[in-house]
């Protein structure tokens, strides 16, 4: 049996859902297929722990969400959905240091920078005016297949904006780390000790190469738009999503695994799914990670052998994820009761402790002081937990996929699998952190969900090896060269077959650009109009 559809999209990611909004509104016949009972990826909220209480499973912050064209252009529409926000009113984020030093940083630049030492005022200021003046553009630039035209000429544009000297020093920050860039702007410690944690959240260790801008960026994001999270949890996120595919006519199919991309001349021609095929007039858009792509779902022979074996040597994290979420009986009580109302709070030893422990990671050992990812998304959406209660969000970034040792020589690691006994054992050891600056710990605790690399893996086949980031974040697998640099971002060898998601430019991160970089090039303009408004 077969039928035809305008455009076939595996997977339903952020990216798969923003890219199968897009070409549905356009009046495109367009179907999302899912392996997961449920659609989102790495966007799920579910009761891990007691009934009532609403954890986002992997994804939770929607930052790069709020500030993308996607929100722009789709936010509307979404919010007319169901989509809601709530945002942090003052205090973002924090870092507390095992001595008990805490610097914070609110929306308000002029008040975080009343924590840094004195000389240090200024220049971050500073730093922060640069990258405003060039935000606009670069948000347009990392919104845009780079392997384009456009591309060239947004390239242009930024350099007549800032002069020779300055984009020369611009592009210094791209290939820079994040802690060369604390070393080269700031004299004092606290601006490092306050983002040397966010380095994590690009997926490199804080002497990455790459990591100096994105920390910048990360810095000027939270200050313009904070930290949001979806009212409810962020499953809402999908239903506006599924609700908006759904009202224009386009199809999202659960547990149904596509075995094989049709290749017909050259060309995909749609896919096998549960032993049905799904002809795709227009396009196949892949949501997945080159491995997947080259390595199971293309046929023998349809792509060149050197694309195949770039696909096939795609390379993923050394370090892997895990999270931990629990119920607590009350919110969390901090001992420096800022943090009472802060979202993400950073359990860390400023950035050589940092660096520490991702090197012990990446050694395929548990670290002995692992940076501790506090996130209290009830503190910003209290709708999600009962009243009077509170759930914690913990990530970890500096995990071992198979340890074969503990730094610290107390956790027994058995042969490297993630029993239960290994993840309870090293989850009482990320715990313990909390104990010498919470007030009320343990006494809240509640029941805890851990969840392994190995089951991050299980749950979402592009998180191999359990990196949540769907591959190496470092340079030399970033920009022109993410996911394989002789063939484009999102273009692939094979004619009308797309790939979209963390896998390829801009990256990791709830940005849903990727899935507007390939909606725009089906449809064949740089901004999208609503068919009903060109119909007028």
């Amino acid at each position: 049996m077969s039928r035809s559809v305008d455009a076939v999209v595996i997977g339903s990611g952020h990216n798969g859902l923003v890219v199968a909004a897009y070409l549905a509104r356009a009046g495109w016949g367009v179907e999302v297929l899912e392996r997961n009972s449920d659609p989102g990826g790495a966007v799920a909220t579910e009761e891990l722990t007691e009934p009532g209480f609403r954890h986002d499973t992997f994804s939770c912050w929607h930052p790069l969400f709020h500030i993308s064209g996607a929100f722009a252009e789709l936010g509307g529409e979404l919010g007319e959905r169901g989509l809601a926000y709530r945002d942090t009113p003052a205090a973002t984020t924090a870092s507390v240091l095992p001595d008990g030093r805490v610097v914070l940083a609110y929306r308000d630049a002029e008040q975080t920078v009343e924590s840094f030492a004195p000389e240090d005022r200024g220049a971050y200021l500073q730093q922060l005016e640069q990258f405003g003046a060039s935000i606009g553009t670069l948000g347009e630039l990392l919104g845009t297949e780079l392997h384009s035209r456009a591309a060239l000429r947004l390239a242009w544009r930024l350099r007549r904006q800032l002069g020779h000297r300055d984009t020369l020093a611009l592009a210094g920050g791209l290939v820079s780390s994040a802690q060369g860039w604390f070393e080269r702007e700031f004299a004092g410690r606290a601006v490092a000790d306050l983002y040397a944690p966010w380095a994590l959240h690009t997926g490199l260790a804080p002497d990455g190469a790459g990591g100096g801008f994105q920390a910048l960026a990360i810095a000027g994001t939270l200050h313009q738009v904070g930290l949001p999270v979806v009212e409810g949890g962020s499953i809402e996120f999908v239903r506006a999503f599924e609700r908006l595919i759904g009202d224009h006519g386009g199809v999202i199919r659960t547990g149904l695994d596509v075995e094989r991309i049709v290749v017909h001349g050259g060309a995909a021609a749609g896919v096998i799914a549960g032993g049905e095929e799904i002809l795709a007039r227009r396009a196949v858009i892949a949501n997945v990670t080159p491995t997947q792509l080259y390595g199971r779902l293309l046929p023998d022979g349809a792509a060149p052998p050197d694309a195949v074996a770039a696909g096939l040597r795609y390379r993923y994290g050394r370090r892997a994820g895990m999270q931990l979420h629990m119920s607590l009986a009350a919110p969390l009580r901090w001992r420096d009761r800022r943090l009472d109302e802060v979202a993400i709070v950073h359990l860390c030893d400023g950035v050589e402790g940092v660096g520490l422990a991702c090197a012990q990671a990446a050694a395929g050992l548990l670290p002995a002081d692992p940076t501790v990812v506090v996130g209290q998304p009830a503190v910003v959406d209290p709708s999600r937990v009962p009243e009077g209660r509170g759930l914690l969000w913990i990530q970890l970034q500096q995990t071992p996929y198979r340890p074969r040792g503990d730094s610290a020589g107390e956790i027994d690691v058995g042969d490297g699998s993630w029993t239960d006994e290994l993840t309870a054992a090293y989850a009482e050891r990320v715990l313990a952190k909390l104990a010498p600056h919470v007030e009320n710990w343990p006494e809240v605790r509640g029941s805890l969900c851990a969840i392994p690399p190995s089951e991050l893996e299980r749950r979402n086949p592009n998180l191999v090896r359990g990196d949540i980031y769907a591959g190496d974040c470092e340079l030399g697998q970033a920009y022109l060269w993410r996911p394989l640099a002789r063939y484009g971002s999102h273009t692939t060898p094979v004619d009308r077959l797309y790939v979209c998601g963390a896998a390829t430019f801009p990256g990791p991160g709830l940005n849903a650009a990727s899935g507007r970089i390939v909606a725009r090039a089906l449809l064949g303009r740089r901004r999208w109009t609503p068919r009903a408004r060109r119909s007028r």
